[in-house]
């Protein structure tokens, strides 16, 4: 029933494979689809690859992810899926592409840091600390850090390319993906690693500035990468309020 795919971009291949399996009615409307793990073995992709897939079907309307439960099929096909564009990035490809920028952009910003852009950082960590149980809230000021980071170096071209990147995240497949995983607790973990972030640039330490937004960028990763469906031991994964989401 499924192929490996070639590359391009693969989510999006793996989207429309199983978008034409649902619409030929080879995958049965109310039928539950294999594991996250099984389909990226039969499709020859990462779980991440087959993750960002998923969330593209279930923003356009075409499955139904239950957390500990599974995922699947709608029985009421969408009558105008909402595709997204052809230049679309997945989650997982845009932290890829900020580990490769803000790494570098925090060693850099080690460097060059004055006293009046670590009150900035500080600033915007006690306003994060009262945000923890406003999304988007803490998502402005998350975004507002990395800014502030990027600032330091004084180029606005980079700058700009900073605030874009997070302006990505905006998207209805980023917001659909984070709203499984994101809570108060998630964004204290990144506060917390925020504030690493913020001890090791005002430390003048640029090894130290790098290693911390890489941790926070991984972390981030991980906390997208929780399994809609069992942890390994089989136990249902846990409760909203207790899932680990990324930022």
């Amino acid at each position: 029933m499924f192929s490996a795919v070639e590359s391009r971009r693969l989510y999006r291949q793996v989207a429309d494979q199983m978008r034409s399996l649902i619409e030929r009615g080879e995958l049965a409307a109310g039928s539950r689809l294999p594991a996250e793990r099984e389909l990226a073995q039969r499709l020859g992709v990462s779980r991440p690859t087959v993750r960002e897939a998923l969330i593209v079907l279930e923003v356009e309307g075409f499955i139904d992810i239950r957390m500990g439960s599974g995922i699947y099929v709608n029985a009421r096909k969408p009558l105008h899926p909402d595709h997204p564009p052809e230049d679309f990035e997945g989650p997982f490809e845009l932290l890829r592409a900020r580990a490769v920028i803000e790494c570098a952009v925090a060693e850099e910003a080690a460097r060059l840091a004055l006293p009046h852009h670590i009150q900035q950082l500080d600033d915007n960590l006690a306003q994060m600390a009262t945000a923890l149980d406003d999304r988007h809230r803490a998502l402005a000021l998350d975004r507002d850090f990395h800014v502030i980071v990027s600032g330091i170096i004084a180029n606005m071209t980079l700058n700009r390319f900073v605030g874009s990147i997070h302006d990505m995240r905006m998207t209805p497949y980023f917001e659909k993906l984070a709203s499984y995983f994101e809570n108060t607790e998630t964004w204290r973990a990144a506060m917390e690693e925020h504030r690493a972030i913020r001890n090791a640039i005002a430390a003048g330490d640029p090894a130290a500035a790098r290693a911390a937004m890489r941790a926070h960028l991984d972390q981030s990763q991980l906390r997208l990468s929780e399994s809609f469906e069992e942890k390994p031991d089989g136990s249902p994964v846990p409760a909203a309020s207790n899932r680990a989401g990324g930022n």
